[in-house]
Order: structure tokens, then C-alpha cells, then sequence
């Protein structure tokens, strides 16, 4: 039965509506492979196998009184422990939050259930999603790091313990420790999925992204989470795009692509400028390098902006009650954090804002843009959760972006291609990831 870990999402609900496999099989399957791996990995900040069995049983249940199935039927999912689950505690990767029950599930958890997934743990978070690291390791080499900060999501997936994971993204939080796991992550545009009952840091960048190990599956899970919810403004009033139909269609021509090194490409490997080049050369015609223009340059100091004041205003009760439980690191980006003025902010927003319309311009002439996931494999040593610079200009602009595990570094781990899609056209870039994905894999 422990090959049953290894089934994609899809592959996994397909034998579940045929009644080939029950839900109690799978996630007995998955829990067998988290008790192999999980001491040697710790990706899990909470992990109650006796509430993922009776779920599973309600789900079988479901199942034999010929209920309909839903979309995420007696799928194991983990899901971040910034996010808040009414049946487990989330404690935020934070001494100060130790033992903290909400008791209300967060919105996308809510949605999960409903769509009759098993929430299986909480994975692992850095310190109140910010630097400091957690307990987990890569599983693809445990002397590095998984990046962060939504570490334990990663690397749950990509050890077989989970086909799919929630995790959040402020800078580069999802896509680069899917880069370094060597693992599917999607950031979905900036609103498509609710925030309500996550802890947050800065409004205007916070992101619900997934972990899966292909985009069809990844697709699969971003479809229940998305949607309006009128407690989160970003959100909006709107139908979700339905992004499994879409990456499961063919496109409907070859994608136009445009290689783009970034402000950041200094700070890439030399492996990783080698691979990506190599890369983007052997799309032929469909891809094309692209420079940006100089006022991208201040990207990184609109985002630094934009974080730090929303740390500091979301972070504030943590800061008066146990600044000296915080670490150095984000102890000092909340304090930095109330050093910024009104006017500075609002200078960021407005960057932002004309970053965003330069890549609506660049968009008309091309589908998609290809640019690397992380400077290079994941570090080794285990206090740093690597540079998440190639991702944050993204996370800014509010665009979609997928990390794709397609290239390998000098030392055999992974390095992930980003791949980065118009405001709102996260089906579309879904499409594309899959046309990138089976291409490479085909000819490679």
C-alpha cells in the first residue's frame, strides 16, 4: 500500500471516485510515509493521525451512501501553521502563540472541507512567517534548507508525505522553497485566494500559493481555494477562473515567451544564469530575452517598504508583549518597520502600481515571462532559509507565478524555472507552466 503515497492528486482522486482505492487506504498510505520520514525531515508543527483517520472514514462514508464526490475527495492535504484550523492549534512558528487554539477554521480551510479534502497537519512555518528557520530539513538533502517561510508545506510534498500543501507567500515564500524542494509551487494573482483567518504581515503583498508535485494537481487545489470572501478587501466581488480545466487543455498555439534576467541577476549562480540561458535557447522562436525597464530597478526598496511597515502594524502585539521571545532578525524589522513615513509608503504603492501597468505593456507581446526561481540549488547549513530575491519583484506586482522543477545544479538538487503570467491570467499561466513542463520533459 505505501506506493499509494506516491499517487499525484489527480491520479489519486480518479481512483477514489472509481472506488479502485477508499480514503482510509490513502491516508493510511500517507501517514505510513510521514511516521518513515517525518524524524529525519520535521515538517510537521502539528500532526493528529487520529483526526486524519476519522476524516477519512467520514469521507468513505460519503462515499458507499452515494453522495456526490467532491473536488478534493479524501485528498490529504497540509496546510501552513500561519493558517488557522478550528480542530488543531496553530502557533504561528512562535513561543509567544505556544498552545494557541482559534477555534475557527481560516477561510481556505473552510473551503478544503468542504470540498472534502482531509486536513492531515500543520506544516511547519519560520518565525511568524518571516526569517528565522524551523525544525525542517530538505528532503532532498538534509544537510540544506527547504527555504521558508512556508518550509514544512514544501518539503511535506516533496518527501511523498502529502500530494498537496497550502502554504503563504510575502516575498518569496512559496516559490522558493519549491525551487529548492524541487517541488511544483504556484502563487496565484494577488487576491484570488482569501487571507481571513491567516496571520498576516503586509497586506498589500500576502499570497496563498500551493505546493503540488505537477501543475494539473496544483490547478486542482488552487480551484477550492479561490474565490470572494467579503472579509478580505483584497479579494474580489467575481467568479474564480477555473484553473484545472485550463491547464488540463492544450494551448491552443505556442506560447510566446520572454526570458527575463530581472534587476536581481547578478545575485544568480553561475550555474543557474548557465542553465537558465541553455534553458530559454532551447525554446527556439518561442522565446525571446527582454530587458526591463530602468524603473523596476526600485523594486526592491518599494517592496522592503511596504513589508516592513506591514510587519510593523500586523507584528505589534507580538512586539509589546514578548519583544525579547522575537528573534534579532525580526525584532528588528518591526522596529525598522515603524520608522516609515506615510509618505514613503504611499511613494511604494504608487511604484507598485506603475510596475504593474510596465508589465501589462510587456504581456501584450508575449504569454508568459521565464526567469529563474531562486539563485541557485538550496543552501547548505540550516540557519539561513536562502535569498528569495528572484521572487519578490513578482510578489509586488500582485502577478502569478509558477516554479517549475525542471533543471538540475552542479550538485544534483533542483533549481526551478519561474514562470510569471499577466495580473489575473492565472489560468492561462497554468496552461503555459503544463505546455513548459511536458515539453522540457520530453525533449530533456
Amino acid at each position: 500500500m505505501s506506493d499509494l503515497a506516491d499517487l499525484s492528486a489527480l491520479a489519486a482522486r480518479e481512483r477514489l471516485t472509481n472506488g479502485d482505492i477508499s480514503a482510509a487506504e490513502l491516508t493510511e498510505a500517507l501517514l505510513g510515509r510521514i511516521a518513515a520520514r517525518e524524524p529525519e525531515i520535521g515538517a510537521f508543527a502539528f500532526l493528529d493521525p487520529a483526526l486524519a483517520r476519522a476524516a477519512a472514514r467520514r469521507a468513505d462514508d460519503d462515499h458507499a451512501r452515494g453522495r456526490p464526490l467532491r473536488a478534493l475527495h479524501g485528498l490529504a492535504i497540509a496546510v501552513k501553521d500561519i493558517i488557522d484550523t478550528a480542530d488543531m492549534p496553530t502557533e504561528n512558528g512562535t513561543v509567544l502563540d505556544a498552545g494557541r487554539h482559534p477555534g475557527v477554521d481560516a477561510t481556505i480551510v473552510h473551503r478544503l472541507r468542504q470540498a472534502g479534502a482531509i486536513i492531515i497537519g500543520k506544516a511547519v512555518t519560520t518565525e511568524l512567517a518571516y526569517f528565522a528557520p524551523g525544525k525542517t530539513r530538505n528532503p532532498r538533502d538534509r544537510e540544506r534548507t527547504p527555504g521558508g517561510s512556508s518550509s514544512g508545506s514544501a518539503a511535506a510534498v516533496a518527501a511523498g508525505m502529502v500530494p498537496l500543501a497550502v502554504g503563504t507567500q510575502t516575498y518569496g515564500s512559496v516559490i522558493r522553497p519549491a525551487s529548492f524542494c524541487g517541488v511544483v509551487g504556484f502563487k496565484p494573482t494577488h487576491g484570488l485566494i482569501p487571507r481571513t483567518g491567516i496571520r498576516l504581515l503586509a497586506a498589500p503583498l500576502d499570497t496563498v500559493g500551493v505546493f503540488a508535485r505537477t501543475v494539473v494537481d496544483a490547478a486542482l487545489i488552487a480551484d477550492a481555494l479561490g474565490g470572494y470572501d467579503p472579509a478580505d478587501p483584497d479579494t474580489r466581488p467575481l467568479a474564480p477562473p477555473l484553473l484545472l480545466d485550463a491547464a488540463l487543455r492544450d494551448a491552443p498555439a505556442t506560447p510566446r515567451l520572454a526570458f527575463v534576467r530581472t534587476p536581481a541577476w547578478d545575485e544568480a549562480e553561475p550555474a543557474t544564469k548557465t542553465a537558465l540561458a541553455g534553458f530559454a535557447a532551447a525554446l527556439g522562436k518561442a522565446c525571446a530575452e527582454v530587458a526591463l525597464p530602468e524603473v523596476f530597478d526600485g523594486w526592491l526598496s518599494a517592496h522592503r517598504t511596504l513589508m516592513l511597515a506591514g510587519m510593523a502594524h500586523n507584528l505589534a502585539d507580538y512586539y509589546r508583549r514578548g519583544r525579547d521571545y522575537l528573534s534579532d532578525r525580526l525584532r528588528a524589522a518591526v522596529e525598522d518597520g515603524m520608522k516609515i513615513g506615510a509618505v514613503d509608503y504611499l511613494a511604494a504603492l504608487d511604484l507598485r502600481a506603475a510596475l504593474t501597468n510596465e508589465l501589462d505593456r510587456l504581456f501584450v507581446d508575449c504569454d508568459a515571462i521565464i526567469t529563474p526561481a531562486a539563485p541557485g540549488e538550496a543552501p547548505r547549513g540550516l540557519a539561513s532559509t536562502g535569498n528569495p530575491v528572484f521572487a519578490g519583484l513578482w510578489t509586488l506586482c500582485g502577478v502569478p507565478a509558477v516554479t517549475l522543477p525542471l533543471l538540475r545544479g552542479p550538485d544534483g538538487m533542483p533549481i526551478g524555472i519561474q514562470v510569471v503570467g499577466r495580473r489575473g491570467e492565472d489560468a492561462s499561466l497554468l496552461r503555459t507552466a503544463r505546455w513548459l513542463s511536458v515539453t522540457f520533459t520530453r525533449s530533456g
